[in-house]
């Protein structure tokens, strides 16, 4: 790599890391170069961005310089800020989300049995974020669909396979403790008193 290349790193780098416009004194600062030399550098990176259309610009504000997206990217970046993609996951969506991951394939049906509750916008939701897919129909009365996670799924949680899911057993307790609290519930379990002699 040449001095001219570590000059253009060196200020990528700088407005990468930046959180605001960086003035051209402190870029020069930071490089350990004259600002002269920083300019023409900005100059030949702004040349060779729009020459390879990358996605990116790099922009001179009053402030200073900064990174933008290219105007060609516009409509792209538009819609990735605005389709509902990155939003998080609603609390319903990921219980839909961990019945559909243990029981695969499920019906919407099953779904619904389980979470007690009517799952269609939510199995739409998964849909479209491309964690859950159709994989199959059940071979009983009305073969409703049935939906299994998806590789995308698996890549977000960094699993190679469903089989590296936790066990559910990390998450329920002990058959005894289930059997006292089913009791306690049933109010067969009374509290000793103490008598007094």
């Amino acid at each position: 790599m040449n001095a001219q290349e570590n000059i253009h790193s060196a200020i990528e780098a700088v407005l990468i890391a930046a959180s605001s416009p960086v003035t051209l004194e402190e870029l020069a600062s930071a490089c350990a170069k004259d600002p002269q030399q920083i300019n023409a550098a900005i100059e030949e990176l702004i040349q060779e961005y729009e020459d390879t259309a990358r996605g990116f610009r790099i922009s001179k504000t009053s402030q200073g310089y900064r990174f933008i997206t290219s105007p060609d990217c516009y409509d792209v970046v538009a819609r990735f800020i605005t389709e509902p993609l990155n939003a998080r996951l609603s609390p319903s969506a990921m219980e839909t989300l961990a019945v559909i991951a243990y029981k695969q394939p499920v019906s919407r049906g099953q779904i619904s049995s389980i979470r007690g509750v009517n799952v269609d916008s939510v199995i739409k939701t998964l849909e479209s974020r491309g964690y859950i897919a159709e994989t199959g129909r059940d071979s009983g009365p009305g073969q409703a669909i049935l939906y299994g996670t998806t590789h995308e799924f698996l890549e977000r949680l960094g699993l190679s396979s469903v089989n590296e899911l936790p066990s559910l057993g990390d998450f329920v307790p002990d058959a005894s403790i289930m059997e006292q609290f089913e009791k306690s519930l049933l109010g067969e379990i009374t509290t000793p008193t103490n008598s007094s002699s």
